[in-house]
């Protein structure tokens, strides 16, 4: 009987892992087909698909889309005199503006005397020796940028201009 019940005990053993290895396989493709039906569930509500197709807009199409850059150059150049030191120092500046709506550059092109004008008035106020480092010319191009876009808003009723750039500035 010993031998019956040691012969019982080698056998269980091999029984169990057969039953374990089944209920494990089970788990698994429960588990697969539990994660497979999340992620559709998870692309049906993110896609914004929920199969009434009454022409709503999704909220990327609701969004006008962006224009491309039109850039407007004020010429001929910007040169405004300072008295640095005990010297008379000038700079030369390009300027270039920056829009995206073609009617409101066209807009903007025939207010263009009022913009040098506020401009002029921008550089020759602005301190020469902020000017030498990069932090004070990127100040100086902020600071134009936000006096040409009030003034638009002023005159058109919209900022139309979405930066000033300087293509050219020269100290000296």
């Amino acid at each position: 009987m010993a031998r019956n019940q040691a012969g019982a005990q080698q056998q269980a053993p091999q029984v169990q892992p057969e039953g374990k290895s089944k209920s494990l396989i089970l788990i698994c493709v429960g588990l697969v087909a539990f994660l497979l039906s999340a992620a559709g569930l998870a692309y049906a509500l993110l896609s914004g698909s929920n199969g009434n197709d009454n022409g709503a807009v999704s909220a990327a199409a609701r969004e006008p889309a962006r224009l491309p850059a039109l850039y407007q150059p004020l010429d001929p150049a910007f040169t405004v005199n300072y008295a640095h030191g005990g010297r008379q120092r000038y700079m030369q500046v390009s300027v270039v503006l920056m829009g995206r709506d073609p009617e409101a550059m066209a807009a903007a092109k025939e207010h263009s005397p009022l913009i040098r004008n506020q401009l002029v008035m921008l550089f020759s106020s602005a301190d020469f020796e902020q000017l030498m480092t990069a932090e004070g010319k990127e100040t100086l191009r902020e600071q134009a940028t936000l006096a040409v876009q009030s003034l638009m808003e002023q005159e058109l009723g919209k900022p139309i201009i979405e930066s000033v750039l300087f293509t050219n500035l020269v100290l000296q």
